[in-house]
């Protein structure tokens, strides 16, 4: 989906008070890959959802793409017995492992949401959204 947007609409395209989908992608790298990492090792980060791309979309795509493959290595590394333990990821939001996942899934989902209103706002018809 990331790759319909144009370079210009992605780092400038607002619709109202929404982020940028590139700010929007950010905080989706920013909590994704550090998150499961703090759930695998309890080594707790400040979240951070900014990171250098340089203003190119590639360079955002290629970090989604790198992130894609630690989030596969990482959750291969949770035990089924870790998803009732409490965290207190980013020292800031308490939780179980579990809840923690389903609000990143749901935080993604949103997002993935707005990123079609976005799409639809440009005149660019959104993957259906089953497909992945």
């Amino acid at each position: 989906m990331i790759e319909a947007f144009p370079e210009k609409e992605f780092f400038s395209f607002k619709i109202g008070g929404m982020r940028t989908f590139a700010e929007i992608t950010m905080e989706l790298l920013g909590i994704a890959v550090p998150g499961l990492n703090e759930i695998v090792t309890r080594d707790s980060k400040e979240l951070n959802e900014h990171f250098e791309h340089g203003n190119k979309k590639e360079n955002i795509l290629a970090r989604w793409d790198e992130d894609t493959q630690k989030i596969d290595e990482l959750w291969a590394r949770i035990a089924l017995e870790d998803f009732q333990e409490e965290v207190n990821l980013f020292g800031q939001y308490k939780g179980t492992v579990q809840s923690s996942i389903f609000y990143f899934i749901d935080n993604e989902i949103h997002h993935r949401g707005q990123g079609y209103v976005y799409l639809r706002a440009l005149g660019i018809e959104p993957p259906h959204f089953y497909e992945r």
